[in-house]
């Protein structure tokens, strides 16, 4: 479907100019084998803003998030982080606004045969102001047979001072984009920001992945999907093969046009994303190295520190020692 059809028909901002304290409810589903990093990030994005807000202003919490699967109960990410949900059927809806969010993944096209995920997203969508697929989340509203809604204030031009430029009519935001934006005209810039930089400081990415960022109109449509479905599905074994299935390219001219236009192998840009996220992990959490490294779809610790050593010069015991936020800090 054309992107320009499934825009919301009005703006964010008039459905926004109600009382402070409204709540907005912000239902997740998942699935098994579903792709963890920009999920959490979304998460993270909304309790960050609920814990700045009450900090700052005594308000009540503004963000209700719910992560929903077909069945309820744990289910698995990608890279066998479990999560609790709930179940669809026993999930209802309430007359506070609603953000929807589907997540991505490479099983994706298994969980589009679950009709109750499908049934419940029939039910969800009319009432929902933004519906968002992340990455391969959109596959399970083409099944069906729903358009995406992204957040308009993402095309808007008008509003310099915001965290984003607008986005071009014909392209599709990024969910972490659109979750503080969102944050952003509920709440405010300045509280937008301090989310912004607590949940991905410069720092926190030491290696840049991608010039796609940067220089995204020398990028064709197709390399820049495939370069994102890169980052998407980092936590899991990727084949350049399934990128290039992304692409709609043979392997070889998707090798070619890759390195031509991102500047990097997609193995490199891989490589350099796993890194990135290794970076995070490390900073985020006390989970060991060993086990940061399987998550971040890298062998072994070992491997790990070779692969530190190589590019940071340093290794992941004292990366994290030496970039350690202070307990004033914003972790």
């Amino acid at each position: 479907m054309e992107l320009m059809h499934a825009l919301p028909h009005c703006a964010r901002r008039s459905a926004v100019v109600t009382q402070a304290n409204d709540t907005t409810r912000v239902d997740i589903a998942l699935f098994n084998g579903f792709a963890l990093p920009k999920v959490a990030a979304i998460i993270e994005i909304f309790q960050k803003a609920n814990a700045l807000a009450a900090a700052q202003r005594a308000d009540r919490t503004r963000y209700d998030v719910s992560l929903l699967s077909a069945s309820g109960g744990r289910i698995a990410s990608s890279s066998s982080v479990f999560v609790w949900t709930d179940s669809v059927d026993s999930h209802r809806g309430t007359n506070d606004t609603h953000l929807l969010f589907i997540a991505g993944g490479a099983d994706a096209q298994h969980a589009c045969r679950d009709e109750r995920l499908g049934s419940w997203l029939r039910r969800r969508h009319p009432f929902s102001e933004i519906v968002h697929p992340i990455a391969e989340g959109r596959l399970l509203l083409e099944a069906a047979g729903l358009p995406s809604r992204y957040c308009a204030l993402l095309y808007e031009d008008d509003d310099a001072h915001g965290l984003y430029q607008a986005n071009p009519l014909t392209e599709a935001p990024d969910a972490v984009h659109t979750a503080l934006r969102v944050v952003e005209e509920d709440l405010g810039l300045e509280l937008a920001r301090l989310v912004a930089e607590s949940v991905a400081p410069e720092h926190r990415t030491p290696i840049n992945p991608s010039t796609t960022h940067n220089a995204t109109s020398q990028v064709s449509k197709k390399i820049l999907a495939s370069a994102r479905w890169l980052d998407a599905n980092v936590d899991r074994p990727i084949s350049i093969d399934a990128a290039a299935q992304v692409a709609a390219m043979s392997e070889r001219n998707f090798l070619r046009r890759f390195k031509s236009e991102i500047g990097m192998t997609p193995s490199d840009y891989l490589l350099r994303a796993r890194l990135n996220m290794s970076c995070r992990m490390l900073l985020e959490s006390r989970l060991p190295v060993d086990k940061i490294a399987r998550r971040c779809g890298i062998g072994s610790g070992g491997q790990l520190a070779k692969l530190f050593r190589k590019y940071l010069a340093t290794t992941p015991t004292d990366y994290r020692v030496r970039n350690a936020v202070s307990p004033s800090g914003s972790t």
